[in-house]
């Protein structure tokens, strides 16, 4: 088995620059041995929140696109402020 998770690695053609490269080893290893512990309900919990958390960012960044445009309309252009 680990044989055959060295041969993938070789031939995987984007290398970490370290071999201790510690998100990319653990990904490594996990998919080509086939590790699947139980999930953990906390890990769980926090993936719900994580994806919670882009959603609101996402709307966040819409509003603010928004509301720099409504900005936008009632602010003079630049050129005029410095002619004042």
């Amino acid at each position: 088995m680990l044989t055959k998770v060295l041969v993938a690695l070789y031939e995987e053609p984007e290398k970490p620059d370290s071999a201790l490269e510690y998100p990319f080893s653990l990904l490594f290893l996990k998919h080509h041995l086939g590790a699947s512990a139980p999930e953990n309900p906390e890990i769980e919990a926090l993936r719900l929140e994580v994806a919670e958390m882009k959603e609101k960012y996402e709307a966040v960044l819409e509003e603010n696109k928004k509301l720099k445009t409504k900005l936008a309309q009632y602010e003079p252009p630049q050129d005029e402020k410095h002619g004042e």
